[in-house]
């Protein structure tokens, strides 16, 4: 691996320190095979890969809710300690219905900085913050489940973002997203300065919002570095069962002889 992409790695200032991580599940054996990762404050990471990657896996490990095998997790230079619930980092996840349980979209929003202990005031400064972030303010008197998978997709990120995190990590924000609603997450993910990392299939989403990609398969990170040199290079993404993003495909110059 190119030692030049991995700008963080040197840095002891990493937001998140991946070092060796291993993690089996009782039915999978070996799901991350020795992940090693490094990012920088700010710095915004896609994570692609195939189905089965570890993508997932890794998130939620990073996030404390599954326990590592083997390896270390720091975040902030703190160990990251499986079950115990850290408000640095926050995850959307994939399906917006596991994260959103309230009764309307309000309660849903003021959920976790009330669960932090914040009084009233602070609860509804941040709320607002997230609301004003993700443009869902008409949106809050609105039972979830009446909600389009677009706008729960926002109404997850403004609930995540209400616990101010200062790392965000994505699942496949687009899944299930029609065109206007993929736009406009786009448009929010370009706006927002806050290191994230973000695992998609939507390779397209990825080179529009992650200058660094990461790519996993089988449990290891297989290439690190710039996003359009690594989904550019065609024969490295098809060993992975991957395609090269369509933009990043040349185009014949039809007046060229």
């Amino acid at each position: 691996m190119d030692a030049m992409a991995m700008p963080a790695a040197a840095d002891q200032q990493a937001v998140l320190q991946v070092e060796g991580l291993r993690l089996s599940y009782p039915d999978r054996p070996e799901v991350l095979c020795g992940v090693d990762l490094a990012i920088g404050e700010g710095e915004h990471v896609g994570v692609i890969g195939p189905n089965g990657a570890g993508k997932t896996t890794l998130f939620l490990a990073v996030c404390g809710v599954v326990a590592p095998s083997d390896g270390s997790i720091r975040l902030f230079g703190e160990p990251v300690r499986p079950g115990r619930f850290r408000s640095d980092i926050g995850l959307v996840f994939q399906n917006p219905d596991h994260q959103l349980f309230c009764p309307t979209v309000a309660e849903d929003l003021a959920f976790g900085p009330r669960n932090l202990g914040l009084p009233p005031d602070a609860v509804a400064a941040r709320v607002a913050e997230a609301v004003a972030a993700t443009g869902v303010g008409e949106l809050e008197h609105c039972a979830p489940h009446h909600l389009s998978g677009g706008e729960k997709r926002m109404v997850s990120i403004a609930a995540v973002l209400a616990m101010q995190p200062r790392v965000m990590i994505y699942d496949e924000p687009t899944a299930n997203l029609d065109i206007r609603s993929r736009r406009r997450l786009i448009r929010f993910l370009q706006s927002s300065s806050r290191t994230r990392l973000v695992a998609s299939h939507d390779l397209e989403l990825i080179l529009e919002v992650c200058p660094r990609v990461v790519l996993l398969d089988e449990g290891r990170v297989v290439a690190d570095g710039p996003a359009a040199a690594i989904m550019n290079d065609v024969q490295l993404m098809e060993r992975h069962g991957l395609e090269r993003p369509h933009s990043l495909v040349p185009h014949a110059d039809p007046h060229h002889h």
